[in-house]
């Protein structure tokens, strides 16, 4: 930064779309901020690799804030602001915070004086941040990013185009790796970033005609939202290079649609916040793989294992859990040795990988094909179903726009499907039930469907299969 700050001071560094605060600063003026921040942090008692928790709305003083406690040498703790207040102050003592920072906080740092910070030599194995999953699967977990990992990142970047001038449209929130994989990246190699508070269809166009954006990294809802957008093909979007997804499963119909209909390359990329193995699709080089999520990154390595741990022999079409090796890997969930120690595998040379608990297997061109997540897997009669062949039935039918199914308790079956779908176009119930069953085999089929106004999802678009799993074991209660 302090390079960047020397090398082209005037340069656009952060953007942001609201009227309020800070709406743009160079990097001569972040570097400044950030050692504000350094300083201000060191004065308070924070030293390095203490933890400093910030949680608002993607804001430049939140980027300063970020940024400057991790020239201090400080891991940053950032937190949902959507999540309830009990769990914010868990997940804020959990990572044992010095210091904490609400929106409220952030909006006098560019008042503060300015100083220069004592000079912290930063080692690759500090903690860069500790990132608090989402909780679509229970309670939150702080996961320890290393500095080597977001490095990593930061390499890898370079082959999508990613450097000085790059401009990239922020719109997920800062909190989320999804986020901080291309933030970070952008602000590293010199270019500029653009950030949105909240995500708006039109808003996020304007700001990408109006900036000329070269790169975004979006969540598959949201690219279904723009697909559905009836002015998207008004814009001028022929300034991108590259848009990436991850973070939820992306349909093939929708990735080829985006190909079709928005300028530059599309990539999807399958790994986890906790890091290990990457796979990437290059949407548009590959048109007949629009159903897998590509091949292993360079330098990654991706195998599977059966249910006791054994390695799959490659190459066979076998069915495991996905695990993944790379020089991008988390150190640890924070203060939870024994969930850390669950979440490796190492193979018989004792080479580490991290499990994915993700269910998939190998085509014959060495792509890899999500079968589902394996704590999403239902046993019913002793028979695995697997809800995303379910739900691929389901969305088939020209009523229906979303579907998600989950496995419930059954007396008969010890687990049994239940699906809930948004349409798009009305069809009762029990006729769509019926519709989908006649397609399914004897053992897949669903027991009960419920239509929905919405699924229920965590800020970066993830379908929160437990909330559906327990509103609806809690309706069969009453």
């Amino acid at each position: 930064m302090r390079r960047h700050a020397r090398a082209r001071p005037a340069h656009p560094a952060l953007i942001q779309d609201a009227a309020a605060g800070l709406a743009r600063v160079d990097y001569a003026t972040l570097d400044a901020l950030m050692d504000r921040v350094a300083a201000r942090l060191q004065q308070e008692g924070v030293r390095p690799r203490d933890a400093v928790a910030v949680c608002a709305a993607n804001s430049i003083e939140y980027a300063a804030l970020f940024l400057g406690a991790l020239r201090a040498g400080a891991a940053v703790a950032p937190l949902a602001p959507g999540a309830t207040p009990e769990s914010i102050a868990r997940m804020r003592a959990d990572s044992g915070a010095k210091m904490y920072f609400g929106a409220d906080d952030l909006a006098g740092i560019a008042q503060w004086p300015q100083a220069t910070p004592a000079p912290v030599a930063i080692q690759p194995d500090w903690p860069f941040n500790i990132i608090y999953s989402s909780g679509t699967t229970g309670e939150p977990k702080g996961i320890v990013q290393p500095h080597a990992m977001r490095w990593s990142h930061v390499q890898r970047s370079v082959r999508t185009g990613y450097g000085p001038d790059a401009v990239t449209l922020v719109s997920t929130p800062l909190y989320s790796n999804t986020t901080l994989v291309s933030f970070i990246p952008t602000i590293a190699l010199g270019g500029t970033a653009i950030l949105m508070a909240k995500f708006d269809v039109r808003a996020y166009l304007e700001l990408a005609q109006k900036y000329r954006v070269t790169h975004s990294m979006l969540v598959p809802v949201q690219y279904q939202r723009f697909m559905a957008f009836p002015d998207f093909d008004r814009y001028d979007l022929s300034s991108f290079r590259v848009k990436t997804a991850t973070s939820a499963p992306f349909p093939a119909t929708l990735k080829a649609e985006v190909v079709r209909r928005w300028p530059g390359r599309l990539v999807d990329s399958y790994g986890l916040t906790e890091g290990g193995g990457t796979c990437l699709l290059d949407c548009g080089a590959h048109p007949d793989k629009l159903h897998t999520v590509g091949l292993p990154a360079p330098g990654h390595d991706i195998r599977l294992i059966d249910d006791a741990g054994n390695e799959l022999p490659p190459g066979t079409g076998a069915v495991g859990e996905i695990v993944g090796h790379s020089s991008g890997m988390m150190s640890g969930y924070h203060n939870q040795p024994r969930m850390t120690r669950d979440a490796f595998w190492h193979d018989a040379s004792g080479k580490p990988f991290i499990r994915t608990g993700d269910i998939g297997r190998f085509d014959d061109d060495g792509f890899l094909v999500l079968v589902d997540r394996k704590k999403d897997m239902i046993i019913s009669g002793g028979f695995n179903v697997y809800p995303s062949d379910l739900e691929g039935v389901l969305a088939q039918s020209e009523h229906v726009a979303e579907a998600s199914v989950v496995g419930v308790p059954s007396e008969q079956w010890g687990e049994t499907p239940v699906a809930f779908v948004v349409l798009r176009a009305p069809i009762a119930a029990g006729a769509l039930l019926d519709w989908a069953n006649a397609r399914l085999g004897k053992t897949q089929r669903i027991a009960a469907l419920e239509i929905v106004g919405a699924l229920p999802r965590s800020p970066i678009g993830k379908v929160l299969k437990r909330e559906l799993r327990d509103r609806y074991v809690q309706g069969a209660t009453r």
